[in-house]
């Protein structure tokens, strides 16, 4: 099941992202570096975002935030569903991407940025397959943090 953010999840879902992150890809990216998880609502929903979770059998076990940078463009921000809960048979990944392009759509999104982690093969196969080109530094359209220097660009043209 596909939710927005509720604050009663906020100790899971910065768990659960640290756990992906370090735990399952050896990342070493600290809370420090990613102060968006720590107000979610702050940085995602109040500021014209948005952020969902997955839930199976009340665990928490997927995330996806967008970010809002410009009225156009905007940042898909910690996608990650539990190693246990992965691939085209159980859908939680897609149905959160889901969401999150019906949500960008609606908004008026024309372009969608993302960074992800160099290790992350498998992450970067279901961009691509999506239609996101992978882009250097310096063509991004607008600048924005992330935690991990080694990370690899994403654009998704929506027009």
């Amino acid at each position: 099941m596909i939710q927005s953010y509720d604050e009663q999840y906020k100790s899971e879902v910065i768990q659960f992202i640290l756990s992906v992150q370090n735990g399952e890809q050896g990342l070493g990216i600290t809370i420090e570096e990613q102060i968006d998880i720590v107000d979610i609502r702050e940085h995602y929903l109040n500021a014209g975002g948005g952020f969902w979770i997955a839930l199976a059998d009340q665990q928490l076990v997927g995330s996806i935030g967008l970010m809002k940078k410009t009225d156009e463009v905007y940042v898909l921000k910690k996608f990650f569903v539990h190693e246990d809960y992965r691939g085209k048979e159980i859908g939680i990944g897609k149905a959160l991407y889901d969401t999150l392009l019906q949500f960008a759509a609606d908004h008026g999104a024309r372009t969608i940025l993302l960074d992800s982690p160099s290790v992350a093969a498998r992450s970067h196969r279901f961009y691509k397959k999506n239609g996101f080109k992978e882009i250097a530094k310096e063509e991004l359209p607008v600048s924005y943090a992330y935690p991990d220097r080694d990370s690899l660009l994403f654009q998704l043209d929506l027009d």
